[in-house]
């Protein structure tokens, strides 16, 4: 009974990884790179999506909630997991324990993100294009949010390999190594979108 539970909870820690959680994460980048054309479009892409109908309630119940128990949840699996890459080391047990670390540090730089923006907007800031500049300004910072959107976007692309498998998509060998080879170009394509949204601001 309680492996059955664990199964169901970690389907929809898949789940919610990838639907809404990742859906947002690519409306987010693509909003982000809005950034390349100006300070303009950025700011005009931003106060669209600040002005959407029930946006408290999409926040809440497509954001928040599905991201925090996704993130809470994969912490879990992360330390009750066994890494085995120094007596199999393989690329999957990579990705494994690469999936479980940048987990964590996604964790911390979307919880910092979230800080920065959403709840300095909630305190009467205004999240713009001189928002993003201004943090981005120190160099820290800089190094920090380009680390966390590597981190972000591996961790969603490794994340939908394994969801393909856990949902059984991708059940043959062929079917997994294709998908491996697709997952890491989505990896590249969000990484080069949201790297290129950063130096927007720079």
């Amino acid at each position: 009974m309680a492996e059955n539970r664990e199964f169901y909870w970690r389907r929809l820690h898949s789940l919610m990884g990838v639907i809404p959680v990742g859906i947002f994460l690519i409306v987010h980048l693509v909003v982000n790179h809005f950034a390349t054309r100006g300070e303009q479009a950025f700011n005009d892409a931003a106060h669209f999506m600040e002005s959407l109908p029930f946006r408290i309630f999409l926040e809440l119940f497509i954001i928040f909630i599905p991201l925090y128990f996704h993130a809470i949840y994969g912490v879990y699996i992360a330390f009750t997991s066994k890494n085995n890459t120094r007596r199999y080391g393989t690329l999957r047990n990579y990705m494994f324990m690469l999936q479980r670390l940048t987990g964590i540090f996604t964790l911390i730089f979307v919880t910092w993100h979230v800080w920065e923006t959403r709840i300095q907007a909630a305190m009467g800031a205004e999240v713009n294009f001189n928002m993003m500049e201004s943090i981005l300004s120190n160099p820290w910072m800089l190094a920090f949010y380009i680390a966390g959107v590597v981190s972000t976007t591996f961790h969603f692309a490794n994340g939908l390999w394994s969801f393909f498998v856990s949902w059984g998509i991708t059940v043959s060998p062929r079917s997994q190594v294709i998908s491996t080879y697709a997952t890491m170009l989505v990896f590249v394509a969000l990484t080069v979108i949201g790297i290129r949204a950063i130096f927007a601001f720079v």
